[in-house]
């Protein structure tokens, strides 16, 4: 089954427990205005409790994926108090796509820099075309790329962001996927098609074994290696009571298909 809502900045298509939001602004080269943040905020508010969809794929149209913050928007708004708002919105979309029970997944083409390539990096999952590129130019024109490199360095090694960070220069998606910002690079004809194939594998899994695991992934990435243990223990312990992991492994045993209830 197939839906479609229609927005000015952001489409949404939903097909077979995938939901693909597309930003929609090929003019800004959708920039993350202030209503792009509130349209890609609202879909994951509603996504996260709407049990059809499994994963979630964030993709654009136009000339780039994301050309980062609005500038424009920026210089017209010259206050602290609209810069600190702003921001924040900005730092709740990428915590929201961590905090998500659903792999989010980014599908690439184009350019994606600054606070695009910040989006790029708090996705689970991403997959770009070979014709991609990345980039943190911020220090370019004087803003130095502080918001992004949050992100950044949670994927990239601290020697690879500073040089990007530092310098401004644009990588491409071969480059990318060997500093391990992105998963997979694939002929410009094949993104939609090859990001769909990942996204649809990972969604018949089991959501609730998903949803624990990804808690789990992120809750013990930056803690010291016992306390990691513990956080991982804990989780598997809680997935083993659930009627999913029983489900799971009766069908392994009785090598038949798993029937998920995400419970």
């Amino acid at each position: 089954m197939t839906s479609t809502t229609n927005q000015s900045t952001l489409l949404r298509e939903d097909s077979d427990g995938v939901a693909t939001l597309t930003m929609n602004r090929p003019p800004a080269r959708n920039s993350l205005s202030r209503e792009m943040l509130d349209r890609l905020l609202h879909e994951f508010d509603v996504i996260a409790t709407d049990k059809t969809v499994r994963v979630v794929i964030i993709a654009a149209t136009g000339p780039a994926f994301c050309a980062g913050h609005d500038m424009k928007q920026l210089r017209a708004n010259p206050e602290e108090a609209y810069y600190k708002s702003l921001f924040a919105l900005s730092s709740r979309l990428m915590k929201e796509i961590v905090d998500l029970p659903k792999p989010v997944i980014a599908q690439v083409h184009a350019i994606a820099t600054a606070a695009g390539c910040q989006l790029v990096a708090s996705c689970d999952l991403a997959v770009a075309a070979r014709s991609a590129a990345f980039a943190t130019p911020g220090v370019n024109i004087g803003l130095f790329c502080s918001t992004p490199l949050v992100a950044l360095t949670r994927n990239v090694g601290r020697k690879r962001a500073m040089e990007m960070l530092l310098t401004g220069d644009a990588i491409d998606a071969e480059t990318a996927a060997e500093f391990g910002l992105i998963n997979r690079v694939v002929a410009d004809d094949r993104l939609a098609a090859e990001t769909l194939e990942l996204a649809t594998q990972i969604a018949e899994k089991s959501p609730l074994a998903i949803a624990i695991g990804k808690r789990a992934f992120y809750s013990q990435i930056d803690l010291e290696v016992g306390e990691a243990y513990d956080v991982a223990a804990e989780a598997m312990a809680r997935n083993m009571l659930a009627h999913d992991a029983e489900e799971g492994i009766d069908a392994f045993l009785e090598k038949r298909a798993p029937r998920w209830e995400g419970r």
